[in-house]
């Protein structure tokens, strides 16, 4: 099988002052739109954390590898297409208090996965419905995060969690009913399934961001970035 490694692209290179996620310390993984990506023919088999933290995402079943054009790549629920860390604690992503989430997504259908964790139970961020993501950290109850109005489609979505508070922010902006209280470390390890390859997640995603911190300046920064995707 053809394999073709993509971690260099011209959208690694920035013009000088402009914002990136790795001038932040509290990034943990970057999955950066058109770069570390490597082929099996036209399906990815490893898209390269562009982190200094090495949390790379591989699938090595072919037929459970994503397909990719243009820099996006595309999930079909029926084939389990998803993509996982290694396994054991090297692999492993744990946030333990505040954290930033950022995704440039497209969702087809509901009830999938987009992150989340298939080798501990009960953590992951779904679409629920069209209009509502539900998740659940350490074994939480399902809880969501609804959006105020309109339903998702091609977006950037953002989840801040500030003192076990969970906010929602789509296309930029924050959601009123999109807020939830949930404690506790929300391990992630795979895009596109949940333990143990269920609510598999069919859309394209291009790009997701990941820290341990919050803020208003990070927040807004994401936002900024993922707009321009």
């Amino acid at each position: 099988m053809l394999k073709l490694g993509l971690d260099l692209s011209l959208s690694s290179i920035r013009p000088q002052g402009v914002w990136s996620p790795d001038d932040e310390a509290s990034l943990v993984a970057w999955y950066q739109k058109e770069v570390g990506i490597s082929l099996n023919g036209s399906d990815v088999s490893e898209w390269k954390d562009s982190s200094s933290n090495t949390y790379d995402m591989l699938q090595a079943t072919a037929t459970e590898q994503p397909a990719y054009s243009a820099g996006v790549l595309s999930f079909v629920a029926a084939d389990n297409n998803h993509l996982q860390t290694v396994a054991g604690v090297a692999g492993q992503i744990s946030l333990t208090d505040d954290f930033t989430l950022g995704f440039r997504i497209n969702p087809n259908t509901t009830n999938g996965a987009f992150i989340g964790d298939n080798t501990s139970s009960n953590e992951y961020f779904k679409f629920a419905t069209a209009s509502r993501i539900s998740f659940k950290i350490a074994g939480s109850a399902s809880t969501n995060l609804d959006l105020a109005s309109g339903t998702f489609g091609d977006d950037y979505l953002v989840i801040t969690r500030s003192s076990d508070v969970l906010t929602l922010y789509h296309n930029g902006s924050p959601q009123l009913a999109g807020t939830a209280t949930v404690a506790g470390t929300a391990l992630i390890d795979c895009i596109g399934v949940r333990r143990i390859d269920i609510n598999d997640y069919e859309g394209d995603i291009s790009e997701i961001q990941i820290y341990s911190s919050t803020s208003a300046a990070l927040t807004a920064n994401v936002n900024d970035r993922l707009a321009t995707l």
